[in-house]
């Protein structure tokens, strides 16, 4: 847009040596090939720049987003089918506008151009089309700062979304065990080992709690399983996430406990089977009834192949996050000791930053095994950075094209208004010669302005809403119309606008009057 208007600027300065010329016996398809040069050799510079700005931004965008936060999906290049469709369309506008005012003076009297010195060529045709350039530009902004809008309000959510864990202080990692047998392991022989490493990990300086799980809070890993609750319909069988912990786990991650008790060491293979539900499935699952005197009816984990058994529900656990921060699923939590897997996580809580903490970790579970092998250690604070991973690309996508929408716009609008100021200099040097202040001609090129931002921004906003509704599936807590968002995005589009008029109405309303009505 910007492009073309200034293409059509530089057309209609160019009125008056186009009609001279024409005067002088020039034919209109050597002044056409002259403008088509000119505007084929500026659409192929700007084409080019554009292309290094866009590498430059793709660079920038790369150096700000750590590349282990970065979505599998993400391919971080230029695509050149897409560059070359880009450059094609640039070049195509270019030379379009660039030949049009080439066109329009080929057609007109050349002795009226003269007389009035060139502004015969403006035209009221022209001066609409340069005007709904901005308004469309202003149309196409709005959306784009909208998404960027949409996208962090959606990051800021999920940023203070209750996970039902603490992040802080907890180290957290998956172990390979080389002495377990892996097909068909011995649930003693697990147990045991388990019981080691915990009870040497406790044994470090800084370890506050320790637990082993199978798989860590917020982590994509997950298990599945489906359930039935004792005396309900066997045909109705939801599945539900299964975790399975040690007693230490609640401390460990912080998981607050709402009703009931927690698992004990005494919750082994030899006594009773107990679980715990999240408060998602109990809302779900368990209306209107107690939970602890209700039992749910599932297979072991470890022995997928037996048949199912009655598991006692003796307390009911807040929520956790456990595949992300968007969902709130339905979880049932078994005892460690009742059903150990052979690679299992563990998870560390220490009084100093667990990442330094982690060397004398692994040298506590060497000390136990020492072929053991460390899965994605890693602390709790990365892993939830990891689950915010795509949102955050999202934001930082839409905020780069927002960026460049933003000051495309405020150019444009800027770029008319000082044309617009320098073509109507003669006219505002009379208004103030008859009376008018200088108050006023700067109030009249604002209004001129802010008119077409505003018209801009009412296209726009249709074109948000649209974009709000195509981003849903990716947005968190954020509708399709978001007033905060639209609003937001919404005064600062008008405010770059209010900022690029007032520079071309400070000069219309500083105009020397004299000296240039004596050069006119």
């Amino acid at each position: 847009m910007n492009v073309a208007n200034l293409l059509l600027a530089k057309g209609i300065t160019k009125q008056r040596e186009v009609a001279i010329r024409g005067a002088l016996g020039a034919r209109p398809s050597s002044i056409f090939a002259q403008f088509l040069t000119e505007s084929l050799t500026l659409a192929i510079l700007g084409g080019l720049l554009g292309v290094a700005a866009g590498y430059a931004m793709l660079r920038g965008m790369v150096a700000v987003i750590p590349a282990d936060a970065l979505p599998a999906e993400a391919d971080l290049r230029l695509n050149v089918p897409i560059l070359l469709i880009m450059l094609a369309t640039a070049t195509l506008a270019g030379v379009l506008f660039g030949c049009a005012p080439a066109w329009y003076a080929s057609r007109s009297d050349p002795a009226g151009a003269l007389k009035e010195g060139g502004r015969s060529g403006i035209g009221q045709g022209r001066q609409r089309l340069r005007r709904f350039l901005v308004i469309a530009e202003f149309a196409m902004a709005l959306p784009l700062l909208a998404g960027a809008g949409l996208a962090i309000h959606s990051l800021w959510n999920l940023t203070h979304v209750d996970l039902g864990v603490r992040t802080d202080h907890i180290l957290g990692f998956y172990l390979d065990s080389v002495p377990i047998e892996k097909d068909n392991p011995n649930q003693t022989e697990v147990t045991t080992y388990y019981r080691r490493i915990l009870a040497s990990i406790a044994a470090v300086p800084g370890v506050s709690h320790v637990s082993a799980l199978s798989y860590l809070p917020l982590d994509s890993l997950h298990a599945e399983i489906p359930f039935t609750i004792a005396g309900q319909p066997q045909s109705l069988r939801p599945n539900a996430d299964l975790e399975m912990v040690t007693p230490d786990y609640f401390q460990t991650f912080g998981i607050r406990i709402v009703k009931g008790r927690t698992f004990t060491d005494h919750d082994d293979a030899l006594s009773v089977k107990v679980a715990m539900v999240n408060e998602a499935f109990a809302d779900r699952f368990l209306k209107g009834v107690d939970p602890l005197q209700q039992r749910v009816v599932m297979k072991q984990a470890t022995k997928l192949n037996g048949p199912a058994i009655e598991w006692q529900i003796v307390g009911v656990f807040h929520t956790v996050k456990s595949r992300g921060s968007r969902e709130d699923n339905p979880e049932i939590d078994t005892p460690f000791w009742q059903e150990a897997y052979s690679v299992s996580g563990i998870g560390v809580r220490t009084a100093q930053d667990p990442a330094i903490m982690f060397k004398s970790v692994a040298a506590a579970v060497s000390a136990v095994d020492s072929q053991a092998a460390f899965l994605k250690p890693r602390t709790m604070e990365q892993v939830h950075d990891e689950v915010l991973g795509n949102d955050r690309f999202t934001a930082i996508l839409f905020a780069s094209f927002a960026v460049v929408g933003l000051a495309l716009a405020t150019v444009g609008i800027y770029g008319v208004m000082a044309f617009s100021v320098a073509r109507r200099s003669r006219e505002m040097a009379l208004r103030m010669a008859l009376g008018a202040t200088r108050n006023r001609v700067l109030a009249l090129v604002m209004k001129e302005g802010v008119t077409l931002a505003c018209a801009g921004l009412g296209f726009g906003l249709i074109g948000a809403y649209f974009v709000g509704r195509a981003m849903q599936s990716v947005l968190y807590g954020v509708g399709a119309i978001d007033y905060p968002a639209f609003g937001t995005v919404g005064l600062l589009l008008l405010f770059a606008a209010l900022l690029a008029c007032y520079l071309p109405a400070l000069r219309a309303a500083t105009l020397e009057i004299m000296q240039l009505l004596t050069s006119e």
